[in-house]
């Protein structure tokens, strides 16, 4: 019996020591492995929970500096534009010279891009999605998707146009003529290209006349008739002047 019993305490006692036995700590590596299969699998806040954790290990310059554009890529995969670009300007900061600057600073720019809002709307997203991609171009000619890129560059300024001219016919409406013409006449220099020139011409030429500045509107109504024969606003300013007139 006695023998039973202490063959027992035994048993109780190794017992014991398994159940407080502590594994060894996941490594770095494990956690950028296990980010790896999350993000294959579209999970991509699990992804980057791990992908933090190789980040705050400091385990060496190689692996935070892989978990960092994993993390970034993560955001802008999921659709959290603004995190995703805060996650590339923080990584193009930290390290102005990495081999895929040019890839980062696209991805940074599309991340504003997809934040970009209608004309009517805050335009901010709109200027650092320009900002960015201006950067881009300037500091690599060469970057091989520069179609797609300039093709994006038009679209922001048309964009930043348009917002102008909201803003300028809104002045225009509520009988502030002068401030419609600082808010109109800009946009032929700082948008060159924007689609919408004809309506532009139009309506500084409208507010021009409005101020009595007979030969600034008949300037504005001239490059109209001129430059869009086909527009529709052409139509509308001779109205406009036989109006005034």
């Amino acid at each position: 019996m006695k023998n039973l019993f202490a063959a027992f305490v035994v048993l109780l006692l190794a017992t014991a020591c398994a159940s407080t036995v502590v594994p060894p700590p996941k490594t770095a590596d494990h956690y950028l492995q296990e980010g790896e299969t999350f993000f294959e699998q579209g999970l991509y806040d699990d992804a980057i929970a791990n992908w933090e954790k190789v980040r705050d290990s400091y385990y060496s310059p190689e692996l935070n500096t892989l978990a960092e554009m994993k993390i970034a890529e993560a955001y802008f995969l999921s659709e959290r534009y603004i995190e995703a670009a805060t996650a590339y300007e923080d990584f193009l900061k930290q390290h102005p010279n990495h081999p895929r600057t040019a890839e980062l600073l696209n991805q940074l720019g599309l991340s504003y891009y997809n934040q970009i809002l209608t004309p009517d709307r805050d335009q901010t997203a709109t200027k650092n999605a320009l900002v960015t991609f201006n950067d881009l171009l300037k500091r690599f000619p060469d970057y091989p998707r520069q179609y797609e890129l300039k093709e994006k560059i038009a679209q922001c300024q048309d964009r930043l146009a348009e917002h102008e001219m909201i803003v300028g016919n809104f002045y225009l409406r509520t009988e502030k003529y002068q401030a419609a013409v600082n808010r109109i006449s800009p946009i032929f220099n700082r948008y060159p290209d924007y689609s919408k020139k004809d309506e532009a011409y139009y309506y500084l030429g409208h507010a021009y006349l409005m101020l009595e500045n007979r030969q600034q509107a008949a300037n504005a109504f001239n490059i109209l008739y001129r430059e869009y024969p086909s527009s529709k606003y052409v139509l509308a300013a001779q109205k406009l002047v036989e109006k005034e007139y």
